[in-house]
C-alpha cells in the first residue's frame, strides 16, 4: 500500500501540471471500483468527470466532447481507426456478470419469432444477445429498441435485455413466471472465453497531442482499481450507502466483475469481434491500438 501511495503521488504531480481532461463516467455501480479512488481518495484531481450512459459517452467521445471515456466494446470495434485504448482497464467478466440479463416470458430456446425489447443504453450487450441467440440457441426473434424499464417492456414484448443497476437488482430477486439469463455466463458457455463489455478509449488527436497526460491518466485509473481491489469491503460499504443496497451483495457483485485487460481478455474480445464480423454486426475485424 505504501508503494501504491508513492506511485500515486508521482502521478498526481504529473497531472497537476496539465489542464483538466474531460473524462466520461458511466452512471452504473459496475464502474464504482474504477472511480472510487479518483473521487474519494484524491488520486486524480485534474479531471472533469462527465456522467452518461455507455452509448451516450461513446457519442460524446467521437464528437470531441470528451477526451477519454469508457465506451461499449462494440463501439470501439466500429471506430477503432479513430481511437486508442488505455492499456489495462476494462469492464469484463469471466462467466457471470450479474448486471447484463435477458429476462423473458419464455425459455431462451423458445424465442424464435418472438419479440425482444433491447435497451438503448449499451450496444455491446445488444450484439452479444443476438450472437448468443443465433449461435448457441439457433433462435431468430424480432427486436425493438426502447429505454423502458424491464417491467414495462415485458407488458408489451416477450423478453427484454436489461443492463446496469436495474439488472443487478433483478439478479438478486425472484420473478414469478419470468426466466432470467446472465449474458456473461452464456458467452462463456458459447465460446469458453472471457467477455469484455466496455473499454476505456482515447481520441487519437488527444492522445497524440497529450502523450504525458494520457499516460498519467492511464496510470491513475490503474492505481484506483488497484486500491479498490485491496479495499473492496470499503468500496462496497460506500456503494451500499449511496445506492441503498446490501454491502455483502455489492461485494459479491464486485468480486464477479473483472477490470483487467490482459492478453486473455484481449483474446476474448477478439473472439467477440470475429463473431460480430461473421454475423454482419461489424464491417471489418478491428485491431487493438493501445496508447
Amino acid at each position: 500500500m505504501r508503494q501504491l501511495k508513492e506511485t500515486l503521488s508521482i502521478t498526481n504531480s504529473t497531472l497537476s501540471k496539465q489542464a483538466a481532461a474531460r473524462v466520461g463516467h458511466i452512471e452504473y455501480l459496475n464502474c464504482l471500483p474504477l472511480y472510487y479512488g479518483l473521487e474519494s481518495k484524491g488520486f486524480l484531481p485534474k479531471i472533469k468527470l462527465i456522467n452518461g450512459k455507455p452509448t451516450e459517452l461513446s457519442k460524446m467521445l467521437l464528437e470531441g466532447q470528451l477526451d477519454i471515456a469508457p465506451i461499449p466494446s462494440i463501439e470501439y470495434g466500429r471506430h477503432f481507426k479513430k481511437l486508442k485504448l488505455l492499456s489495462d482497464i476494462s469492464i469484463s467478466s469471466d462467466g457471470e456478470v450479474k448486471s447484463i440479463l435477458l429476462v423473458s416470458k419464455y425459455p431462451i430456446d423458445m424465442l424464435d419469432k418472438k419479440t425482444i425489447c433491447l435497451t438503448s443504453a449499451s450496444a455491446t450487450s445488444q450484439v452479444l444477445l443476438k450472437l448468443i441467440l443465433s449461435l448457441k440457441y439457433h433462435q431468430k426473434p424480432g427486436y425493438v429498441q426502447s429505454s423502458d424499464s424491464y417491467d414495462r417492456a415485458l407488458k408489451d414484448f416477450d423478453a427484454a435485455l436489461v443492463i446496469g443497476d436495474e439488472a443487478l437488482d433483478l439478479y438478486y430477486h425472484k420473478l414469478k413466471g419470468i426466466y432470467k439469463y446472465d449474458l456473461g455466463k452464456e458467452y462463456k458457455e458459447l465460446t469458453g472465453e472471457k467477455m469484455v463489455f466496455a473499454v476505456w478509449a482515447v481520441r487519437n488527436e488527444f492522445a497524440d497531442k497529450n502523450p504525458e497526460l494520457t499516460k498519467a491518466l492511464d496510470q491513475a485509473f490503474g492505481h484506483s482499481i488497484a486500491y479498490s481491489k485491496k479495499c473492496l469491503c470499503e468500496v462496497a460499504h460506500y456503494g451500499a450507502k449511496r445506492h441503498l443496497l446490501d454491502k455483502d451483495i455489492l461485494k459479491s457483485y464486485f468480486d464477479a466483475l473483472r477490470f483487467d485487460f490482459n492478453k486473455e481478455y484481449q483474446k476474448g474480445l477478439m473472439c467477440y469481434y470475429q463473431k460480430a464480423v461473421d454475423q454482419g454486426y461489424l464491417k471489418e475485424l478491428p485491431t487493438l491500438n493501445f496508447c
